[in-house]
């Protein structure tokens, strides 16, 4: 399994059923290309993306993966955590209005599909410091010596090391 690329999109959404949500957007892809949407109010940004998505592949590539889906892991890993229900508390889609982000692996361009279904929005992704600093318990202390992006991305490194 490897990525061949990456495409990350903003979104603005109502969601009146995750589920209807979620095979509308299996509708759309190919059975080997890979979309996957998280909260992106949890994100600190499309670097902590990159490099959760990226961590997801490595974990599968050795075989330390946690789940044995990759969006699963992709979740896990970009909210770096280890148990997929408080993954998918921190990152997965809920009813009503919320902010997403689409990340499209090893995909054809789905801009269009996707924008026909959430309102396109890349001011989505400026983070809100101190909601993260809540999801991700981070401490004044912690954000003396690094910024929030690199504590947020440095766990998700450490989850494959402190397993």
């Amino acid at each position: 399994m490897h990525m061949d690329n990456l495409k990350i999109l903003g979104f603005r959404a109502t969601i009146n059923s995750v589920e209807e949500t979620l095979n509308l957007i299996n509708s759309i892809k190919k059975d080997d290309e890979i979309i996957q949407l998280l909260n992106v109010d949890s994100i600190v940004s499309k670097n902590h993306i990159v490099h959760g998505v990226n961590q997801a592949f490595l974990a599968f590539e050795r075989g330390e993966n946690l789940a044995k889906d990759i969006s699963v892991e992709i979740a896990l890993r970009c909210s770096a955590q280890r148990q997929i229900s408080k993954a998918f508390k921190i990152l997965g889609l809920k009813e009503g209005e919320m902010n997403l982000c689409a990340i499209l692996i090893n995909c054809e361009d789905y801009t269009s599909e996707l924008s026909s279904v959430f309102i396109p929005d890349e001011s989505v992704f400026a983070p809100d410091y101190e909601h993260l600093a809540k999801i991700y318990k981070i401490s004044d202390d912690e954000l003396k010596s690094m910024s929030m992006e690199e504590i947020i991305i440095d766990r998700i490194t450490k989850l494959t090391v402190d397993y």
